[in-house]
Parts: structure tokens; sequence; C-alpha cells
């Protein structure tokens, strides 16, 4: 009885799900019906017949109507940030669109306005490395197809059915130190798509095998210095560490 208990917990804890919170995000995003205007992950906004501007913008326009999180936050929360509605140039501009963004703080709870607030930063690609190095990184990561699955900046955890816990994972998240451990093997899976210990494990391997989605191998592909900027890149990704181990709040 003990055992079977104990087997369950283990299986439980094996398969649970580390979403991140821009991951939590982008599922509420297409949830709430976001992309309906937007566009897929917010990357191409519709046509808003009577605007100046056009059409609703991208999430990769975001500077041009929020300069930070907490504008941002406004802008889902009210449809609209306390700067531009004291606008009655903008307040025109808004009436004769067809479109206007509704307000969300009614209908989601202050944790998921969180989530959604960090989706729209990554798929803006928000903030930006300052390190040179951690830069290129990221621009590798985008010029190999890197983000096709992993998503704006890493962030995301596509669905790839069949897997160990169902989607890509996330550089930024709690599942990318189960499968990753250090710099070496980051490099075996970058370059063979895999990793040794990963490939000793039966369990492993199955999953490996059976998801949709795999990993591909850059061997071949990459230019000098690459692996370095790309460890780089998701190392200043990466939420910072405190020294007891746990991650800093």
């Amino acid at each position: 009885m003990v055992a079977g208990i104990a087997g369950l917990v283990a299986a439980a804890w094996l398969f649970r799900p580390n979403l991140t919170s821009a991951e939590r995000g982008r599922r509420l995003a297409e949830a709430n019906g976001c992309f309906a205007c937007h566009g897929p992950e917010g990357s191409k906004g519709v046509a808003n017949a009577g605007r100046t501007d056009g059409d609703v913008p991208s999430y990769g326009s975001l500077m041009m109507y929020a300069s930070n999180p907490e504008e941002v936050r406004e802008w889902i929360a009210n449809g609209v940030t306390k700067a531009k509605l004291k606008s009655e140039t903008w307040k025109k501009e808004r009436n004769q669109g067809t479109l206007r963004m509704p307000a969300f703080g009614h209908r989601l709870t202050s944790r998921e306005i969180d989530d959604l607030v960090a989706f729209v930063m990554a798929a803006a690609g928000e903030p930006t490395p300052q390190d040179s190095v951690a830069a290129a990184g990221r621009d590798r990561a985008e010029a190999l197809g890197c983000m096709g699955c992993h998503g704006s900046g890493g962030r995301y955890a596509r669905r790839n059915p069949g897997s160990l816990k169902g989607y890509v994972p996330p550089w930024d998240g709690a599942d990318f130190t189960e499968l990753v451990q250090n710099e070496a093997e980051f490099r075996e899976w970058v370059e063979r798509g895999s990793s040794r210990r990963f490939e000793e494990n039966p369990i492993a391997n199955f999953f490996l095998d059976r998801g949709t989605l795999h990993m591909p191998a850059f061997r071949g592909k990459l230019e000098p210095g690459d692996l370095e900027a790309l460890w780089a890149y998701i190392q200043w990704l990466r939420p910072p560490v405190k020294p007891d181990g746990g991650p800093r709040s």
C-alpha cells in the first residue's frame, strides 16, 4: 500500500507541469480571444477600419503604446492607459475605429493579468540583453530557427503531444534544469539533439522518441562562438539563484 502511494506520488512529480508566467499568459491570451485582433501570438494585428494607423497593433510594436510593464497591465485591465485616457486626440481616434481594446480587469484575476503582461513583454522581445554575448546568442537562436519550437525568446512551452509533459520546455522554466544540468550537457543537446544522460535512461529515451516534436541536431550548422553565445543568452534569461539554491522571488 505504502509502496503504491509512493509510486503514485513519484509519477505525479515526474509528470507535473512547470509552466512559466509567460506561457500561462500565452494560453490565457488564446483562451480569451486576444489573437482574434492581435493575430497569432500577437504577431500581426487585423485591419481596423476608421483608424488612421490602419490596424490593431501587434505585440512587436508594443513600445509605441506602452513604455513599461505597468502600462501593459493598464491596457489589459482597463482597455487603455491612464496617460492615453487624458488625451482627447487619442479618444477621438479610438472612437473612429471599428475595433476597440476591451477591458479584462473584471474578467481575470490579478495573477492572470500578471501572466498576460509577462506574455506580452516576451512576445515583444522585452527586456533585451545588454550583454553583447547574450544578445548575440538570442540573435543566433532566432537565425537557427530555435524560436519556432521554443517561442519568442525561448520563453514559450508549445504543445508537444507524446512528450513527457506534453510541451516543449521553455529556457527560463523549471523544466530546463531537469533536462540540462550544465554547459557540457547543453552542448550535447544542441549538437546532437539529445544528451547522453537521457539516451542512457530508458524512460527518458522512450518519451524522447514518443514526442511529436524532436530536438534537431545542429552539428555542422553552427558558427564559431555559437554555443558560447547561446549559453550566455540562456544564463541571462534564467532567473538568478539564491545562495541557498532557490530562485529569487
